[in-house]
């Protein structure tokens, strides 16, 4: 075995690699996450609530690429703290053999304790709870590892929710006021995977998404994919690219042969 591919835990990511140590195989790693969702005050804000949204909820939160750190500028922070509250407390829990099922249960009942346990954790440290953070209760729920999605503020930068990956229905909305204090925010992680800029001012967009340190952003979208782009991690997001022509090559050997005639 020449090539290791993992998508995973970091702790995991890092194991794999000192193992691949002993005869230098190559290694590509697409790990955690903790994506910063940036919206400025002149943002559609119908697109930004439905993409913050399923940026943190899709998936029941279990997405690496999660959106779970809201910086919203401060202008529209009121509003966008209310409607996003309002929009969770909308989506239906519920069996995924429901069709009218929006967001299911999460893995395992060890991690749906995880999920809840970073609330309490994050309340601890002074944020505040205004939709969800808590299991759902009732004989629809039964059998199934549900959390609310869970919508916090007053998180302080150096919390923990701030920069561990929750991997659950969790977003955390911070104020912003200028470009440059929210670039700070937003690179101040481990992690480097996604991130979104939503703005109606394209300048602005392309100084964002040059100065943000991680491997893709989106632009008044997220998790916009094809499989022509590369899907690259950063920093502890992981190694290598996935899903473009590039990741073919991370599984082929370059061979040079030089013949005499």
């Amino acid at each position: 075995m020449d090539k290791v591919t993992f998508t995973g835990s970091v702790p995991t990511g890092k194991a794999i690699v000192r193992a691949a140590t002993g005869n230098l195989k190559r290694v590509s790693l697409e790990l955690g996450g903790k994506s910063p969702n940036i919206v400025f005050d002149d943002a559609d804000l119908d697109a930004v609530i439905a993409g913050a949204a399923a940026a943190a909820f899709a998936t029941q939160g279990e997405s690496c690429i999660a959106g779970s750190r809201l910086y919203v500028q401060r202008g529209v922070f009121d509003e966008v703290v209310q409607r996003l509250a309002k929009h969770a407390a909308s989506i239906t829990l519920g069996r995924g053999t429901d069709p009218a099922t929006q967001m299911g249960p999460l893995i395992s009942a060890e991690h749906r304790d995880k999920v809840l346990g970073y609330v309490e954790i994050g309340v601890g440290e002074g944020a505040e709870v205004v939709m969800g953070g808590r299991a759902p209760q009732g004989e629809a729920y039964a059998g199934g590892y549900f959390v609310e999605p869970t919508v916090l503020v007053n998180a302080r930068p150096d919390s923990r929710i701030m920069h561990e990956e929750i991997f659950g229905p969790v977003v955390s909305v911070v104020p912003f006021d200028t470009e440059e204090e929210v670039l700070v925010l937003a690179n101040n992680t481990r992690f480097g995977l996604g991130a979104a800029v939503w703005t109606r001012d394209v300048s602005r967009a392309h100084r964002m998404a040059a100065e943000i340190e991680s491997g893709q952003v989106w632009v008044n979208c997220y998790q916009a994919a094809d499989s022509a782009l590369p899907f690259v991690g950063t920093k502890e997001s992981g190694w290598g690219r996935e899903t473009c022509r590039e990741s073919l090559e991370e599984y082929l050997e370059t061979k040079t042969v030089v013949v005499s005639l």
